[in-house]
């Protein structure tokens, strides 16, 4: 039985740490053509507007797995503006929240004309979140004085700050999420407030007919210290009727977890395998993802399924706003 506990324990810690987190947990639908989910500062970045919607589920044989959807739109408003919406909904467990952000973004023209992108850009995303902790099926012999037997549920308010530089084909983002670092106050017991997390991340696109775009993403939670990275690494082929794309992306943690094994210990680290595919043809986009745990410590053996659906409108000259092979400012 101990056995067990342990490996549901380090299951946990590896499998939602990165995970089960305050706002939108950092997935890999930003690889969807979807950066504005992530960073403020990308709203309103093409000509036009785009909307995307994302529906992700994790371990469909177990019961009360975690689950998220998101529907966001963003679109630029004159010639140095953007603003945009979020409404996600990410539930796990006995645990839930639901929230909307609004965003404002500024662009900066650095050099050259209207079609030569090199700008920089900031954005601010401001937000109210509802948290609630489900206690009306828990149950125990001995009344326990901490569970009150109902659904808690307490809101919180907390800002964004991103900012973006794109020039031709490279990028870089990087923002600060959950700024105010409010906590939720849904618990008896004591809780931090400290909710706060760092990104970075950079790219570039190589190429013309086919593209390879190498990017790399860089995250961490300020309470715990905790770090992970992506490396990712997409290709694009041009065909008749759009553009068909594929990726891969590893993501590993920084810290790991001791945990005992046939009389000693052992350590591992949270690593994500995640392939991804899709789709442009005209205004729509059509991705799937799926992602694998590895290790010799996993809760499941199953993986995380997430598909994203997403339209653009709104753009002259076929969406091609400037003059560079740039997926995320090009619709």
């Amino acid at each position: 039985m101990r056995r067990y506990l342990i490996l549901l324990i380090i299951s946990l810690v590896f499998g939602l740490t990165t995970k089960a987190q305050e706002g939108i947990p950092v997935y890999f639908d930003y690889l969807a053509d979807n950066y504005y989910l992530v960073y403020p500062s990308m709203a309103g970045i093409s000509e036009g507007a785009k909307i995307r919607l994302t529906a992700r589920k994790q371990w469909f044989n177990v019961d009360e797995a975690p689950s998220l959807q998101t529907l966001n739109a963003n679109f630029r408003v004159g010639e140095r503006s953007g603003v945009g919406g979020i409404l996600f909904n990410d539930s796990n467990g006995y645990h839930s929240q639901t929230g909307f952000k609004a965003t404002y973004a500024h662009h900066l023209q650095l050099a050259g004309d209207f079609r030569t992108l090199n700008q920089i850009s900031f954005g601010l995303s401001a937000g109210v979140i509802l948290s609630s902790l489900d206690e009306t099926e828990f149950r125990s012999v001995i009344p326990d004085p901490v569970v009150s037997g109902t659904k808690n549920t307490t809101s919180y308010f907390n800002v964004d700050l991103g900012v973006s530089y794109n020039i031709f084909e490279f990028y870089a983002h990087a923002a600060v999420l959950n700024l105010l670092g409010s906590g939720r106050d849904l618990y008896t017991a004591a809780e931090f407030d400290n909710l706060r997390r760092y990104l970075l991340s950079a790219g570039y696109v190589f190429g013309k007919k086919t593209r390879i775009e190498p990017s790399v993403l860089f995250q961490m939670t300020d309470f715990t210290k905790e770090k992970t990275i992506d490396f990712n690494a997409k290709v694009y082929k041009d065909v008749a009727f759009g553009t068909v794309w594929a990726g891969l992306s590893y993501r590993r943690s920084f810290d790991g977890a001791q945990f005992q094994t046939n009389g000693g210990f052992g350590e591992q680290r949270l690593q994500l395998f995640t392939p991804i595919i899709g789709v442009n043809v005209n205004q729509f986009l059509f991705s799937y993802n799926y992602s694998y745990q590895s290790g010799d410590i996993r809760f499941d053996n199953g993986g995380f399924h997430q598909i994203t659906l997403g339209y653009d409108f709104g753009q002259s000259d076929q969406g091609k706003r400037y003059d560079c092979y740039c997926p995320a400012a090009n619709n």
